[in-house]
């Protein structure tokens, strides 16, 4: 058995103050964008602080950022996030739409969980040998070959109508009656 996890923070993988129950908070509280004015493998980042910068800044207001010019020295970013969390990010010869998408990914994850020691809320002396469940446990396996759209696979005229669909036909057909009847008058 290996000591590796001596070395990393434990903690339970959960949503940071219940986000996305209420309003959804953004975890990034502070990018910090190190970059040299004349070194060329800044030149993605120069890029992206000449034109997305602004924007992205307008987009995100609870997003603090920071521009720190260096002399002769790699582009990098530093993400800070709400748990204290900090990633660290070489953007060293990136394009400037790599960086534009490497941003992203650091604006809508929550921290580094990679370092973090994962734990469960259950224990087992004996577990499963059958592996975790996962939405595909039960499938057809004919869905892996199949071309979809497929009346097959896809046929719901075989439910029943669901309660809204009858009100739905029932209101129809009564603003039909009505409509005839005002017509007859």
């Amino acid at each position: 058995m290996s000591n590796k996890h001596l070395f990393l923070n434990s903690g339970f993988v959960r949503a940071p103050l219940q986000n996305g129950v209420g309003r959804y908070v953004c975890q990034l509280q502070r990018i910090v964008l190190k970059f040299c004015k004349t070194h060329g493998s800044c030149r993605g980042l120069r890029d992206f602080i000449e034109q997305d910068l602004v924007d992205f800044a307008k987009q995100n207001p609870g997003v603090v950022v920071y521009l720190k010019p260096r002399r002769h020295r790699g582009p990098v970013a530093v993400a800070e996030y709400l748990n204290g969390d900090r990633v660290w990010m070489n953007l060293a010869n990136k394009t400037h739409s790599e960086i534009t998408k490497w941003i992203e990914v650091l604006r809508t994850q929550q921290g580094d969980i990679a370092s973090t020691r994962l734990r469960k809320y259950q224990y087992t002396d004996h577990p499963s040998i059958q592996g975790p469940w996962t939405p595909f446990t039960f499938k057809n396996p004919e869905l892996n070959t199949a071309v979809l759209p497929d009346q097959k696979f896809g046929a719901n005229d075989r439910l029943p109508m669901s309660a809204t669909e009858q009100l739905r036909l029932m209101f129809e057909k009564q603003k039909l009656e009505e409509g005839d009847v005002k017509t007859a008058e």
